[in-house]
């Protein structure tokens, strides 16, 4: 019997972060850390604090943990993680988020685990207001991250949290979660493979 898929959960600065009991929920059966960026931590209401956040049954780090390096030797958290991760989902990602993964920008704990990860798998949901989704830099971003190997699950066309109507909403949880299944599956049976 195979361990659960160990999935690394990141969510940044979007709206639909406020989904994230029921993004989490999409992977019953997994095992599941989130890493929290500081603008994801504005919309998510955590429900403990005692050194890490539980939500939704799932431990919730923060630049806080990642911090928590103080002498050369000491673990390292973005290290430890991407050892420990089977494929990483970024749901929602935002523009700015984005923009620092398609430019290399490494300035938080989910960024440093993303260009740590090496030959996993990563699994993003772009979510955002639709002229922010069609704007040229979004779009140039979003193609760099394609072109890096990074799955993207297409925003889709409905009614923003803004009000206005367009493509911009974060696809469909089980949907993200079943992309995220099927790229761990794949990159495991890529390492067993002679």
């Amino acid at each position: 019997m195979t361990r659960p898929i160990r999935i690394l959960l990141g969510m940044t600065g979007s709206v639909a972060t406020t989904l994230g009991r029921k993004i989490i929920g999409a992977f019953d059966g997994d095992e599941v850390i989130v890493v929290q960026t500081p603008a994801a931590a504005r919309f998510c209401e955590p429900v403990m604090r005692d050194g890490v956040l539980n939500v939704a049954g799932a431990k919730v780090l923060t630049e806080d943990d990642e911090w928590a390096w103080r002498k050369v030797g000491d673990q390292i958290l973005h290290v430890e993680l991407r050892d420990w991760m089977d494929v990483l989902v970024i749901a929602p990602l935002s523009a700015n988020s984005l923009g620092k993964m398609a430019n290399g920008i490494c300035d938080n704990l989910l960024i440093s685990i993303w260009l740590a990860s090496g030959k996993k798998p990563t699994v993003v949901a772009p979510a955002m207001n639709t002229q922010m989704w069609l704007h040229p830099a979004v779009v140039k971003n979003a193609l760099a991250i394609r072109e890096m190997g990074v799955r993207v699950v297409d925003p889709v066309e409905k009614v923003l949290a803004c009000g206005e109507t367009g493509v911009g909403a974060m696809a469909e949880i089980g949907h993200i979660a079943a992309v995220a299944r099927h790229s761990a599956e794949e990159s495991r049976r890529m390492l067993c493979a002679p």
